[in-house]
């Protein structure tokens, strides 16, 4: 075994974390929305093509936030994809929503936008794609079916920042969509994340679902003399810290990209061969879609094939893992109504599917290392 290990992940200092971080503390404010939380909403709001952003203590905040601002009641439905996160799901069970789970696309692993309309009923509200490892689901369908259904769309881009599809930014095509900042993603601050508003109509009542349900904004910009509980609410702000540390690393967001395009690429040059008389599915980029590299994933041919390369590199220091188990099959899901078998896709990928370490500051020999592990199996 090489005395080195090589972990899955492992965050970075990129820039001025460490002074913006004394700077906060020296500002003594450090609760929510400070000057470095108003600097991320800006420079993120510069990204994501002049939405109003909110920044949150997670991505499964934001989508929390949208929940609420959906006015979501008990037994509406929500579609989405069952090869995700839970924190998908969790925002709109919270609300008493249905998830309404459909089958995803075997080459982009993506939310199926041909399953999306047989899916759609009366008590459908929303329809949520989530654009895995940052690669566009199909926006021009999905919103086209929205549109003409009257449902709303909310973009899980949890790993999706600096990611387009047809030109235009991910996170900008739904009326709301969440961003992720948790320690495994492009641009962290450990924990965090962000709520988009691309519907102008929803920002005041977001401010105050945000504030723990009061106008506090409001009071603290001189629009009222006093500020109350107005609505449902919870409390969602990051401290200043967190958005100290964050704005560094959006500040030094090109040479991160940099950096993991350059892992991106290795991987996918030096395991293309081997991939293809491995029987090996590698990550598929659909034309029109620029990705993020935000991760790097292996189909393998079987489940049996995935545990044999995880234990491999295991055994040789090196740290990889599988994805998404999916929803319907877990024990919520069940309780749910759903049962295995539902969405043969999505059970058939989340078998086979192997991510390996990616992280901004893996070397060349370490990269060499992944990849001569990889190779070695035939």
């Amino acid at each position: 075994m090489a005395s080195t290990k090589i972990p899955f992940n492992r965050p970075a200092l990129m820039g001025r974390e460490k002074e913006y971080l004394e700077q906060a503390m020296a500002s003594a404010h450090l609760a929510g929305d400070g000057q470095f939380t108003k600097e991320c909403n800006l420079v993120l709001s510069g990204l994501l093509g002049g939405g109003r952003v909110m920044l949150t203590t997670s991505c499964t905040h934001a989508l929390e936030m949208a929940a609420l601002l959906l006015n979501l009641q008990p037994d509406d439905e929500v579609i989405m994809p069952s090869f995700t996160f839970v924190s998908t799901a969790n925002p709109f069970v919270l609300r008493g929503a249905r998830p309404v789970f459909v089958d995803c696309r075997a080459d982009t692993l993506n939310l199926d936008e041909t399953l999306i309309e047989a899916a759609i009923t009366a008590r459908t509200k929303a329809i949520v794609p989530v654009h895995y490892a940052g690669v566009a689901c199909e926006m021009e369908a999905i919103t086209a079916i929205a549109r003409d259904r009257g449902i709303a769309v909310v973009e899980d881009n949890a790993h999706g920042l600096m990611a387009s599809y047809q030109g235009r930014p991910l996170g900008t095509f739904g009326v709301m969509a969440a961003q992720s900042f948790h320690e495994t993603k492009n641009i962290t601050c450990g924990e965090g994340g962000a709520l988009v508003i691309n519907d102008p109509e929803l920002y005041e009542q977001a401010e105050i679902i945000r504030e723990k349900g009061t106008n506090r904004s409001q009071f603290f910009r001189g629009q009222v003399d006093k500020y109350g509980w107005i609505e449902t609410g919870s409390s969602y702000l990051p401290s200043e810290l967190l958005a100290a540390f964050l704005l560094a690393q959006l500040e030094a967001r090109e040479e991160i990209q940099a950096q993991r395009k350059r892992v991106w690429e290795y991987y996918s040059r030096n395991l293309g061969d081997w991939a293809k008389s491995a029987g090996v599915q590698l990550p598929v980029i659909p034309e029109g879609c620029v990705h993020p590299y935000h991760l790097f994933h292996l189909l393998m041919p079987s489940l049996e094939k995935r545990q044999e390369l995880i234990g491999r590199l295991r055994g040789k220091g090196i740290q990889a893992a599988f994805h998404y188990l999916p929803l319907h099959t877990s024990i919520k899901g069940r309780k749910l109504g759903y049962c295995s078998g539902d969405f043969p896709v999505t059970e058939n990928v989340s078998d086979r599917l192997v991510r390996l370490p990616f992280f901004n500051t893996l070397t060349d020999e370490e990269l060499a290392r992944v990849v001569e592990a990889v190779s070695s199996l035939g």
